[in-house]
């Protein structure tokens, strides 16, 4: 038997009914946590994908800027000639 309360019983079926809500939320709110930092793994994941290309093309750039520096710094047709017997073609 439970002790006498002197807690109207509109009370504590409104905790109840509280309580409840709480319990149902839960999974809808977990899911939402879910969500929320599955987009935000995708979003760092393209984000980083994104840097990385740029940074891959700044160095292709940066490579064929040296290449072609390096073509233009072989002046005359008497350099091109040693150049081709000491590379031996």
């Amino acid at each position: 038997m439970a002790f006498p309360t002197s807690v109207n019983s509109q009370i504590t079926d409104s905790i109840t009914q509280a309580n409840t809500k709480v319990l149902g939320d839960a999974p809808a709110v977990a899911m939402g946590n879910l969500f929320q930092a599955t987009a935000q793994a995708l979003a760092n994941a393209a984000h980083n994908a994104t840097s990385s290309q740029q940074q891959t093309n700044v160095t292709a750039q940066a490579a064929t800027t040296m290449g072609v520096t390096t073509l233009y710094s072989i002046d005359t047709a008497a350099d091109g000639v040693a150049t081709s017997k000491i590379l031996g073609s």
